[in-house]
């Protein structure tokens, strides 16, 4: 397996106008034949996928042995096994409480391309839930600014867009997210200079994927790995650190 560190701004797997330049055609570059077939010609090796615009930790099977009991770890979303991933987001507001879970199925939007809470009932309706702690808090003691939290996020589901469905739905959406946080665009107008123009410039959801354990496929020893904030969320957080 090949484990790496996805910078913002990166599509996994070729499609729709995104065919070069992608993580698959990159791997492929550097691994040659010796990823796993099991993905198919267009996913090769690829076991789970961020987003575009999230950054952080991923691990790819470069054999067919180690896709298979990846899959199986990620399928089961670490109830019975050993995986765990948790995520840095970056939000608006400050949750009531310190920690909580966000308990929602999640299905398809009106627009198709986006994921919305819908009833349990639903045809399209998958159970999705993600637990947060607040790790930081900016802006409380400041009453003229907008306030935001650092908080990280744990998968018990691994469903497309969860952390930023499940965090908008419980009125802290990520900060940048253009999707899911457009109703919260005009809380950087309540920052002051530099900070407001920071956000504003802020090309995309300020949410990173920081630490991935599993077991290794065949050593079946627990692994452990952790991506730093990218410089630019860093920044940003730092910003708000400053209020």
């Amino acid at each position: 397996m090949i484990v790496i560190d996805k910078p913002p701004g990166l599509v996994v797997h070729p499609g729709a106008g995104n065919w070069t330049g992608t993580l698959v055609n990159a791997l492929i570059h550097h691994c040659g034949d010796s990823l796993s077939g099991i993905g198919g010609v267009r996913r090769p090796g690829i076991v789970h996928r961020l987003d575009k615009e999230t950054s952080g930790v991923m691990v790819v099977a470069k054999t067919d042995r180690a896709h298979k009991s990846l899959s199986e770890a990620f399928a089961d979303h670490g109830l019975t096994g050993d995986l765990k991933r948790a995520y840095l987001a970056l939000v608006w507001g400050i949750p009531m409480r310190p920690t909580g879970t966000v308990d929602e199925p999640l299905g398809r939007a009106a627009d198709r391309v986006r994921r919305a809470v819908v009833p349990q009932g639903r045809d399209d309706a998958r159970h999705a839930v993600t637990h947060f702690t607040v790790v930081e808090r900016f802006g409380e003691q400041q009453k003229e600014f907008a306030t935001a939290s650092l908080v990280e996020c744990r998968l018990e589901t691994g469903r497309t867009h969860q952390i930023r469905v499940h965090m908008a739905h419980i009125g802290h959406p990520v900060v940048g997210d253009r999707d899911y946080g457009q109703a919260f665009r005009t809380k950087a107008n309540r920052l002051p200079e530099p900070l407001k123009g920071q956000v504003k410039a802020f090309p995309r959801q300020a949410l990173h994927a920081r630490l991935l354990e599993f077991r290794h496929p065949t050593t079946h020893l627990p692994m452990w790995f952790e991506a730093p904030l990218p410089s630019d969320m860093e920044e940003l957080v730092d910003g708000f650190r400053r209020l």
